[in-house]
């Protein structure tokens, strides 16, 4: 059984080294809650990062309103704190934008991705003990970032010359959080995550594979992404 610390000193490193990264016009503003919303993330890996799952979920990167504003990956506010019952002092980022203000667990907004992926865990698995028993959620790079006017820009939108520095650090510490984990399975959800896991890993004697992203800006996902994240599952040979 991996060693909570481990975990914790993997998190805790990434932090330090995305964090210490600059990027350019159109972003103007990054957030990284694993540093002011570190108290709920580490608890959320302190509390469910001491099993040996046979699968990690990976997700992309915080949404603003999920690990944004509670450090949990899709943490949505009510799920984070009612379901998984995670909780934690959240400051507030070095340098906030007025649009996106992080008010932690008062946050009044949910966040789409996240209640569609812990909803289907929660009404899977009852309570979250069973659902860490075989899989554990990470997100691959700790970083939100926002452009001028507030819209959400993912890490793959970077120019090559900053997201050369930035997937180092995250390939670095999945490859980490992997085999702390004993995981033996990667399912990326979303084909970033995915693809991301495969040049991570691609040494490791580890299966990748991909399934549907929650996001509202997926049509997939707003056509029952419940049913297509499950066929996915069934896709990969993870059984439920």
């Amino acid at each position: 059984m991996p060693s909570p610390p481990k975990i914790v000193s993997t998190a805790r490193a990434l932090s330090h080294r995305a964090g210490a990264l600059t990027f350019a016009p159109p972003v103007t503003h990054v957030y990284n809650p694993l540093e002011y919303a570190w108290a709920p993330h580490r608890a959320y890996l302190v509390r469910y990062g001491t099993r040996s799952p046979e699968v990690l979920m990976l997700g992309m990167n915080p949404g603003p309103f999920g690990m944004a504003q509670t450090g949990v990956p899709f943490g949505d506010v009510e799920i984070t704190r009612d379901w998984l019952g995670v909780r934690g002092t959240v400051a507030r980022p070095k340098v906030e934008h007025p649009r996106r203000p992080v008010t932690g667990f008062d946050c009044p907004r949910g966040e789409v991705s996240g209640r569609r992926l812990w909803g289907w865990a929660r009404s899977r698995f009852g309570e979250p003990e069973h659902f860490f028993e075989r899989f554990f959620v990470w997100n691959y790079c700790p970083l939100c970032f926002m452009e001028d006017s507030g819209r959400n820009r993912t890490p793959d939108k970077l120019p090559a010359a900053e997201r050369a520095p930035l997937y180092e650090a995250c390939d670095g510490a999945l490859a980490r959080v992997v085999r702390a984990l004993g995981s033996r399975h990667v399912l990326g959800i979303g084909r970033f995550a995915a693809d991301r896991a495969r040049a991570a890993l691609g040494g490791d004697a580890v299966t990748v594979s991909v399934a549907p992203h929650p996001s509202p800006a997926s049509p997939l996902a707003n056509r029952g992404w419940a049913e297509a994240f499950e066929r996915a599952l069934r896709n990969a040979g993870i059984v439920i």
